[in-house]
């Protein structure tokens, strides 16, 4: 289903047409682990948005994570190499920080990307989206950036940043895969194509 301009403007696609940004998947998941996204993500568009919502784990401060593959879904192990950092303000205001972390960041890993650790509470969950570029090109890396607000498992508001690429030039990024270190979440996903 094409948005319409408006909506395209919102969500920072602004300048393109009605049809240019088309929603291709919009799932209410309820005590998942995972969710892989393994259709849609074609040569058809150059740019894919994932939007995650209300992302609510089972179990407190595990991390809320994704990965890509290049064989439909049957494997998760791109190698990546990417950057994380982040904001935080503690909600008691008993402390801030602007940290770079070489835990979350990636060098040439196939491991889950890591994007934030939310709180397990009724009211606690974290929102945000990633940006996926070219990941049908055969012949560069895919870069990818992505963006996460949540409330920590420590009682903290974060923002937290990241880019990367999958270090693959020769395969199609075909599936992507949301996933919780441990337990289950609820939460929306949401992919748009745009060309």
């Amino acid at each position: 289903m094409p948005l319409g301009a408006n909506k395209a403007a919102i969500m920072g696609v602004s300048g393109v047409s009605t049809g240019d940004v088309v929603l291709l998947y919009d799932t209410d998941h309820s005590g998942v682990s995972s969710a892989a996204i393994t259709s849609g993500i074609t040569s058809t568009y150059g740019e894919y948005i994932f939007k995650f919502y209300n992302i609510n784990p089972s179990t407190n401060a595990a991390a809320f994570q994704f990965n890509g593959s290049i064989d439909g879904g049957s494997n998760y192990n791109v190698p990546k190499t990417s950057v994380w950092w982040s904001a935080k303000h503690q909600e008691d205001d008993g402390g801030t920080h602007l940290t770079y972390s070489t835990t979350y960041s990636l060098d040439n890993a196939t491991g889950y990307q890591f994007l934030f650790a939310a709180g397990n509470g009724a009211d606690e969950s974290l929102a945000g989206e990633i940006h996926l570029f070219n990941p049908s090109s055969t012949t560069y890396l895919k870069h990818y950036i992505f963006r996460v607000s949540g409330y920590g498992g420590d009682d903290e508001n974060y923002d937290c940043h990241g880019a990367g690429y999958f270090n693959d030039a020769d395969d199609n990024i075909d599936a992507v895969n949301f996933s919780v270190a441990s337990g289950n979440f609820d939460g929306t996903i949401k992919m748009w194509g745009v060309k």
